[in-house]
């Protein structure tokens, strides 16, 4: 396949869509839908649809690089977990489809051993997805403008933190993404230079073996 574009604005964490301009979400739980989720066409069809607006079979598959027909079944299968729906005229593949929402949330139950497969089999999915983004970005880099390169983001940090203060910096930078939100529904809140930027958030504990602390005691 040749993914030209991925946002699928994914979230493997609960995400509150509560007086959020532009945010609304589609909170997957089900091991089925899940599953049927877990699929780089799909996500990226999820991501040209809330990204673009509505696109027909065809649309989608200018963007894609895959068959019309395939598009066109995975749209479908699609809209049987209400992730898209049809916007309305057209007929057969040149009939429309729209996000149902403009997020996704991946709540998988950790107790139950199905549930945690499907959400499981999601990241490893995402995550393939993620870092092919990411080295395309390397590999295009030198065409962006000056200030575009000097504004992408890259790198990695350690921390020395507490589950609860993960999670209370990870709604932190949350809470700063969700100021631009509103402009995700409302493209004339976009300023003119304005571009669709993917932005990928990380943060996990390392090994209990590699937290071993080895520095000499303080005399």
């Amino acid at each position: 396949m040749s993914c030209k574009e991925l946002f699928a604005k994914i979230s493997l964490h609960p995400v509150d869509d509560l007086e959020v301009p532009g945010r609304s979400v589609a909170r997957l739980t089900d091991p089925k839908a899940l599953r049927a989720y877990a699929h780089p066409v799909r996500m990226t069809l999820i991501g040209l649809l809330r990204t673009r607006g509505p696109l027909t079979a065809t649309q989608a598959a200018r963007l894609t690089g895959e068959s019309s027909g395939t598009c066109s079944f995975h749209l479908r299968q699609l809209a049987k977990y209400g992730l898209v729906e049809e916007a309305g005229g057209g007929a057969g593949r040149e009939r429309p489809w729209r996000a149902t929402t403009m997020y996704t949330s991946v709540e998988d139950d950790a107790g139950d051993p199905a549930a945690a497969a499907a959400g499981a089999l999601v990241r490893s999915v995402l995550t393939d997805m993620y870092f092919e983004r990411v080295s395309r970005w390397l590999d295009r880099r030198n065409e962006a403008s000056a200030p575009w390169r000097d504004a992408a983001v890259f790198g990695d940090r350690f921390l020395h933190v507490t589950a609860d203060e993960l999670a209370a910096l990870g709604a932190k930078i949350e809470g700063l993404i969700d100021t631009y939100a509103e402009r995700d529904a409302r493209p004339e809140a976009r300023p003119a230079d304005a571009r669709l930027v993917s932005m990928l958030l990380f943060a996990f504990p390392e090994p209990e073996d590699a937290q071993e602390d080895t520095r000499e005691p303080a005399p």
